[in-house]
């Protein structure tokens, strides 16, 4: 998701660590996010920094802290499964979705779940796309979290990976189960496509509370709002910056802890 008020996109941005927890759980090296949860150690990666120092801000972290109806979280570019991993920790939680495709960032992610005993997580190493089978992602140097499949500039990307792509059937298989979800799509540019599969799944059927990233450079937010107004959603909130930002689409036009 997009970071409250950050500018650049290197881990230098916060080159001193006083003040936050260290620790040493079944035997990997982490830290204490100021989200509440622990992180395995990353300090190379500006990502990690965003959620370490709770620079992603309180509002979805709020819903899922807070949430007393059970509900099944659906997080799709999970990264180091931050969101995961707060929404674990809920007992109204029935079951929460990561979806990572990058092989290294996947592996934080294990070891998170790991770490924080977060049993209630179903780990997919898999990018849904409108393909199934296999894709290729830009990968970032020292940002993670601008990993994307959509076209990148060159210049920008430090390696491409192969990666496992599932479609919208693949994920109506998997989330049969899944109720009352609660989803967060924050997939640098490939909204829109996500969205198709999560349609043509079903599990937007099922969905209370969206939330997904927009930046205007390449993604229409019109068009996607349109979209979810056809499909029942009701309530749109907006935070962020001018053009890159995050949206909160409900099925109500109260405030979500309201109206579930």
């Amino acid at each position: 998701m997009q970071p409250d008020q950050i500018e650049g996109g290197t881990a230098a941005i916060y080159p001193n660590s006083t003040g936050i927890e260290r620790a040493t759980i079944s035997g990997i090296r982490c830290v204490k996010s100021r989200y509440g949860v622990y992180l395995k150690n990353r300090w190379t990666d500006a990502t990690f920094h965003f959620c370490v120092f709770g620079r992603y801000g309180t509002v979805l972290s709020d819903i899922l802290n807070n949430m007393q109806a059970d509900f099944t979280f659906i997080d799709v570019g999970a990264n180091q499964g931050l969101y995961s991993l707060i929404a674990a920790r809920n007992p109204a939680c029935q079951k929460v979705y990561a979806f990572e495709p990058v092989a290294n960032t996947y592996q934080y992610l294990l070891d998170n779940v790991l770490i924080n005993q977060a049993h209630k997580i179903v780990p997919v190493n898999a990018a849904i796309s409108d393909k199934e089978g296999i894709g290729k992602i830009s990968v970032q140097r020292g940002h993670s979290g601008a990993a994307t499949l959509r076209e990148f500039n060159p210049l920008l990307v430090s390696r491409t990976d192969t990666i496992r792509t599932i479609s919208g059937q693949g994920v109506a298989h998997l989330l049969a189960g899944a109720n009352n979800c609660i989803i967060k799509i924050d997939v640098e540019g490939f909204e829109s496509t996500v969205l198709d599969q999560l349609e043509k799944s079903g599990v937007l059927e099922r969905t209370q509370i969206l939330f997904y990233e927009i930046d205007e450079k390449w993604t229409d937010p019109a068009e996607i709002e349109s979209r979810l107004r056809l499909l029942g959603f009701k309530g749109f909130v907006r935070g962020g910056g001018d053009v890159h930002y995050d949206v909160m689409a409900t099925r109500n036009d109260q405030h979500p802890l309201l109206g579930l």
